[in-house]
């Protein structure tokens, strides 16, 4: 292996000009009007394990009964590069999905990042948040864990261990141990209660499933259930195994993403 030399200033190398490639900068990169359907909340998304909490959230309250909760729910085919459109920038600067409108406040609300959507529609409704300061900042601390820690299991984890294009041993290692001790913490603190931040279903079981609850059931990153042992932690596996049995997690992935534009305009 040829050891790396850091250059003194670093230049981005790889000018191609695929719009879903990455960059060095930020902001759109086309023009681009994003469908609006009739519904409260308008969601842009994919089924990705950031853009899936929403759509359970949503499906969640909608099983609660909530009124007002109706959403409609658009794809961001991130391959093809359409969070770089000058639309899905206007609602979130920062090119990620998932992102969301407000229709239903004047004038309308942009809300980016996972985290954010999950506390605004949950203090929004009164919903899967606790309402007593020890609940709530217990929801709260683990909401931000999992958006603090996600990084290392997707960015660090996942990228080396299935999408880098050769294996290589350094970062393996590294974000394995990370990742593992990830678990270990969740199937610590499940030991000891039935949800991640207490004895109710919250915001914070619905963000670290969709990350964490998916990895142990073998839906994230082929073969890795396996190298991680993930069988070993009990607590966890049963966690997340209870969850995806909920009728509003099940609809949450089963939604359906509807195009931001036709067929033609795809080719």
């Amino acid at each position: 292996m040829t050891e790396y030399k850091l250059p003194d200033v670093w230049q981005w190398e790889d000018e191609n000009d695929h719009l879903s490639g990455n960059r060095p900068t930020a902001g759109s990169r086309m023009e681009q009007t994003l469908p609006v359907g009739d519904a409260p909340f308008q969601i842009y998304s994919l089924g990705t394990p950031n853009g899936i909490k929403v759509a359970i959230m949503m499906e969640e309250l909608k099983a609660l009964g909530v009124e007002g909760a109706d959403y409609d729910l658009f794809k961001i085919n991130i391959g093809a590069g359409d969070q770089f459109g000058s639309d899905f920038v206007a609602i979130n600067p920062n090119s990620k999905i998932p992102a969301m409108v407000d229709k239903s406040q004047t004038p309308q609300i942009n809300i980016f990042e996972s985290g954010s959507i999950l506390l605004y529609l949950a203090e929004k409704f009164g919903q899967l948040i606790p309402a007593d300061i020890h609940g709530r900042t217990e929801t709260l601390n683990w909401l931000f864990w999992q958006i603090g820690a996600g990084p290392y299991v997707g960015g660090g984890f996942g990228h080396f261990f299935s999408s880098a294009p050769e294996k290589m041993k350094y970062p393996i290692d590294r974000f394995t141990m990370e990742t593992k001790r990830q678990l270990d913490l969740l199937d610590q603190t499940l030991a000891k209660r039935p949800y991640i931040a207490g004895d109710t279903y919250t915001i914070a079981d619905i963000a670290i499933w969709s990350w964490y609850g998916r990895l142990v059931l073998g839906e994230s990153y082929e073969g890795s259930a396996e190298f991680l042992d993930v069988a070993s932690y009990t607590h966890l596996m049963e966690w997340a195994e209870r969850l995806n049995a909920r009728p509003g997690v099940q609809n949450g992935l089963n939604a359906e993403y509807r195009p931001i534009k036709d067929e033609a305009e795809e080719d």
